[in-house]
């Protein structure tokens, strides 16, 4: 197989929860999937899941396709031969078993074309051994979904010993044609990116709690408070399972990897108490398998020192980095697609210090005599260099000089000629409280007065842009109060909007509601690959109050708006881009420095100029063409009274570079 092109058919082995789910966004992708299994109750059961997941994204608009079109690309049998005859892609998803792994990997070598690459989806057996199994080593690679595959984005790619580098590839391309976001492993090691940092950081705070330095409820405020976490530790732990964790844990260690075993885990293995499955973990439960948040004081985890919990995590990402096992991109990708962090686990690294982990790690390893604490090489040279991460402009990642100001919902950041200002409620999705709006507009009145400002890119910190109001700051109020509501917000995009400066969006998460009209308010609007964008008001029973049924007929058209206000409907970045909803559609790890570069490119223009510009387009909109015409005359007349027309005729006789001053 030469290209990810000449894939037609797909045959899933197992339909258990990740064989069904991976057999779902694979027929969602437009490809003809076959699923086999030992009993037809498991394929039965598989297609009922599938079909209410797909009903499920179809009435949130994720899924365009009719549900019964999808479900026609999806094929069960009994009959191995059958599934497998033809196949181009086969995805194994059995039971976490080598032995059972090596024998259907056996089966599938003798049975599938030889062109078929044969990929498994284990979290935690080598690549390398269950390929053995076959005459096709360069053809077995490793494709680790995460649970639950339809909405989980990352899928790692692993490869084996002997896996070609043309059947990662294809792998890694396939899974963007799956509309995932896929890392690239390039050795075989125990717990691949993810689940090694992961187990770094629960055995941390793990023994946190065993030394009785912090009870399991300090642990995670701190974690969640002071790291931003979505879930504490032991309430991940909980809620994904604590068997899970702590199988997965002993495989990884089984196979060589330097953790020393934690306790608890084990304690709570052999005691059945698995979490929310059985009602109760770390944390009691209501019942099994009813989970409820667990009450965790946002006070509690002030005295835990929160880089001794991330400190080794950081470590096992530097050992990954500097053994060329992923890229830094890619480990930092992994750890915010596969495990929620609203930053990568090596931006932590370069916000806390380099020279504070290291300590930390000497401190823990004096404390223990573990050598898993050991400051990797890496990061030792990394403090001997004087890179210590944001205080000194470089770490992982090169930093500009910046300044930051954080306020009660924003962060603002300068980096001249650039203003970045954060809605910073990442728990909330960052919401738009009425006291975030307010905080807003004053930022913007400021950074407006700042004549070494000449950008403005407005971003939300963690999955989201913004997901729309704060809907429980309005329940209960009188349609007069909400009427005012709605023109205060419209004011604040109505001077987005005739900013005189430059302003972009850069959507990195959701962008719904209230936070999809403050982003139509920007000049430019940059979207991951993973914002999801949209309208949903309707659903609440009301519309969009801060000029959406205004601004959306602009950008997308009447008939498209249209839709996309009475639906409700959720869209992908990529949908958003074909519509003109979204200028530029870029991968996470990349959208910073997309939107960076082209802010420092706006810069450079004259700032007269470009408002000039600004309100002859957004004014000449509101009117007819002569007197659009007129404006654009009268404006154009009036950049001929500035300095820097001048600077710019002189610059360019002088073939030079001009430097504009707004004057």
């Amino acid at each position: 197989m030469s290209s990810v092109e000449t894939i037609k058919k797909i045959a899933v082995i197992g339909a258990g929860t990740m064989g069904h789910g991976i057999a779902e966004v694979a027929a969602i992708a437009g490809y003809e999937v076959w699923i086999y299994d030992i009993k037809d109750e498991f394929l039965k059961n598989a297609m009922e899941k599938i079909r209410w997941s797909v009903s499920k994204l179809a009435s949130k608009g994720t899924v365009r396709e009719d549900v019964e079109t999808v479900m026609s690309r999806i094929h069960t049998s009994l009959d191995f031969e059958e599934v497998v005859r033809g196949a181009d892609f086969v995805i194994e998803a059995v039971p976490e078993k080598i032995d059972l792994k090596k024998e259907i990997f056996a089966k599938l070598d003798k049975l599938t074309p030889e062109h078929a690459i044969l990929a498994t989806n284990t979290s935690s057996l080598p690549i390398t051994e269950i390929a053995t199994a076959t005459n096709r080593p360069d053809k077995v690679v490793g494709m680790h979904f995460f649970n639950p595959p339809p909405l989980m984005p990352l899928v790692e790619i692993i490869k084996g010993d002997k896996t070609s580098d043309l059947t990662a590839r294809i792998t890694y391309e396939l899974a963007k044609k799956f509309g995932k976001q896929p890392v690239m492993v390039n050795k075989d090691v125990p717990g691949f990116i993810v689940n090694r940092i992961l187990m770094r950081f629960l055995s941390a705070a793990c023994w946190m709690v065993a030394n009785k330095k912090a009870t399991v409820e300090e642990v995670d405020s701190a974690v969640k408070y002071k790291l931003g976490f979505p879930m504490g530790a032991f309430e991940l732990s909980d809620y994904s399972g604590v068997d899970v964790m702590y199988l997965v844990a002993k495989a990884i260690m089984e196979r060589g990897t330097d953790i020393t075993p934690c306790p608890l885990f084990e304690e709570k293995y052999k005691a059945g108490e698995y979490g929310v499955k059985t009602g109760k973990g770390f944390y009691q439960y209501p019942q099994p398998g009813k989970y409820s948040r667990p009450n965790i004081p946002k006070d509690a985890g002030e005295k835990v020192d929160e880089v001794e919990l991330i400190a080794p995590a950081i470590n096992e990402a530097a050992w990954l980095l500097r053994e060329g096992i992923g890229t830094r991109d890619d480990i930092d990708k992994a750890t915010e697609l596969g495990l929620g962090y609203p930053k990568g686990i090596l931006k932590y690294a370069d916000d806390y210090g380099i020279d504070r982990v290291v300590e930390t790690l000497e401190r823990m390893q004096k404390e223990t005599g573990w050598k898993e604490y050991t400051p990797d090489p890496l990061l030792k040279k990394m403090v001997e260099e004087g890179k210590l991460g944001r205080k000194t402009g470089e770490g992982f990642y090169k930093y500009p000089k910046v300044e930051e100001k954080k306020l009660k919902n924003l962060i603002v950041r300068y980096e001249p000629p650039i203003a970045w200002v954060v809605l910073n409620r990442p728990r909330k999705l960052n919401a738009l409280s009425i006291d975030l709006l307010k905080e807003l507009s004053n930022v913007m009145d400021e950074l407006e007065e700042d004549d070494k400002i000449r950008v403005v890119v407005i971003t939300g910190s963690g999955r989201a842009f913004s997901a729309g109001a704060d809907v429980t700051a309005f329940m209960g109020i009188t349609p007069f109060k909400a009427a005012i509501y709605s023109r205060r917000f419209q004011e604040i995009t109505n001077k987005i909007e005739y900013y005189t400066k430059p302003v972009i969006m850069m959507l990195n998460g959701f962008t719904l509601g209230g936070g999809m009209e403050l982003a139509m308010s920007g000049d430019f609007r940059f979207a991951s690959e993973l914002a999801m964008l949209g309208q949903p008001e309707i659903n609440l029973g009301i519309i969009p109050g801060a000029a959406g049924t205004q601004r959306m007929p602009r950008l997308v058209g009447l008939s498209k708006a249209k839709e996309l206000i009475y639906t409700g409907d959720m869209i992908p970045a990529s949908e958003a881009l074909k519509i003109g909803l979204v200028d530029r559609v870029v991968p996470p790890e990349k959208l910073e420095d997309e939107v960076r570069k082209f802010a420092l490119k706006l810069a450079e223009k004259p700032p007269l100029a470009l408002l000039a510009a600004k309100y002859s387009i957004q004014f000449g909109m509101e009117t007819d063409l002569w007197h659009g015409e007129a404006l654009e005359s009268a404006f154009f007349g009036l950049t001929f009274s500035t300095e820097d027309v001048i600077e710019g005729v002189t610059a360019f006789m002088e073939k030079r570079k001009p430097k504009f001053k707004g004057k």
